[in-house]
């Protein structure tokens, strides 16, 4: 096949070609933006799944409807190391240039707040180089989002930005990845303003995505999150979906697959979205002509595998300390003995009780807490309930069973 027309994009976060298993999610907010421009009471969103399920994708995808609406919109991802002042001011000024206000006096004073916001991180004693802005050239409105407490600062923040959409009839929507990353007095003041905008009806809405406890994260910090978000779990592909996304580019190049080749693929990814893209590039680079069948995805898997585990797992294995692997190494054990013993059910994301991860390493719970806290920091690990963990990547298990 040529390799110059393969359709297939396995990157992270890049759009795949046919975007394939979530129009339920796209006329859900589709729906959210008209409510929410016509003043009627809409929760935000937020996205949850394991790495590579296409989170990312869709949040971009979900920006791209909004912005066909002429909402403003911005979008910012989350680092563990950076407070949220600074990244939501330059998504915010983003939105606020999309959103096209006529009134240049109105447009600059909320510009003015968005500034003294961003500004207020640094602290009025802060040398020049340190007080940052993003790229406003209005001067800070004091006294509006600016008294240090970020509660206080984020409502007064949107406030302002809700009212000017307002005049429109339009909206402002925030994007926010890897959302479970942001410091606990961020996602409390962004709780709080969430649920003070909500009750003043303005047009703001925030849509995040990120890993499967990112409810739990929210749940921590405000009691009333759960009633705040609407939560939509993104999972891998049904089957149905999973052939469409490698049918329909495959047809716009005029190839095809045969049944028994399509069943291969999805026994081979499990229907990830991620790597049914890295499999398709592997797949199509290699077969010799169409329709691909089943021997074609055989003979391509070793290599699509061999690329998953550098590119996908291994640059993540690579990431811990080797304290961290060994426990890694003894999750994916613990949840093959579980599975061989048979007196308990592995659940979808194949979690293990903590207790049989330091049975599998004949330690002491207790001693394991450093490397379980510090893969939950990295990303690579994640609690879904107390005493339970699983892997943020699928098929990580079984990457770490055959190669590490």
């Amino acid at each position: 096949m040529d390799p110059i027309r393969n359709p297939y994009a396995p990157g992270a976060g890049q759009r795949p070609p046919e975007l394939a298993g979530r129009d339920d999610q796209l006329r859900a907010f589709d729906v959210v933006l008209e409510r929410v421009a016509h003043g009627r009471p809409e929760r935000s969103l937020v996205l949850t799944g394991l790495r590579g399920v296409g989170k990312t994708v869709l949040l971009n995808a979900l920006r791209s409807a909004a912005v066909r609406k002429q909402w403003g919109t911005g979008k910012l991802e989350a680092r563990p190391d950076q407070g949220l002042r600074r990244p939501l001011s330059s998504a915010l000024h983003q939105a606020v240039r999309e959103l096209g206000h006529p009134q240049s006096e109105d447009v600059d004073h909320v510009l003015g707040v968005i500034r003294s916001f961003a500004q207020r991180e640094a602290g009025s004693a802060a040398k020049l180089a340190d007080r940052w802005s993003p790229g406003i050239d209005v001067p800070a409105v004091r006294g509006r989002a600016d008294s240090g407490d970020i509660e206080i600062d984020l409502v007064e923040l949107l406030s302002e930005l809700g009212g000017l959409a307002a005049d429109l009839g339009k909206g402002v929507a925030i994007f926010i990845d890897e959302m479970q990353d942001l410091g606990p007095d961020d996602i409390s003041a962004l709780c709080a303003a969430c649920h003070e905008i909500s009750q003043s009806g303005l047009p703001v809405i925030v849509v995040g995505a990120g890993l499967p406890h990112l409810p739990a994260v929210l749940s921590a910090s405000k009691s009333y999150s759960e009633r705040l978000f609407r939560y939509q779990r993104i999972d891998r592909l049904a089957r149905d979906a999973a052939d469409r996304a490698l049918s329909a580019p495959a047809e716009s190049e005029e190839a095809a697959y045969d049944e028994e080749a399509l069943a291969a693929m999805y026994a081979a990814t499990g229907g990830y979205p991620y790597f049914i893209q890295a499999y398709g590039k592997v797949v199509w680079d290699l077969a010799p002509r169409s329709p691909i069948t089943a021997e074609d995805v055989a003979v391509a898997a070793p290599e699509a595998e061999g690329e998953l585990a550098v590119g996908f797992f291994g640059s993540r294995y690579e990431r811990a300390t080797p304290g961290e692997r060994e426990y890694l190494r003894a999750m994916a054990d613990a949840a093959v003995a579980i599975a061989e013993r048979g007196d308990e059910q592995l659940d979808d994301i194949q979690s293990v009780p903590t207790a049989d991860v330091a049975a599998a390493l004949d330690k002491k719970p207790q001693s394991l807490s450093p490397a379980r806290d510090a893969l939950l920091k990295k990303g690579l690990i994640y609690s879904g309930e107390r005493g339970r963990i699983a892997f943020t990547v699928p098929h990580f298990g079984r990457y770490l069973r055959e190669h590490a």
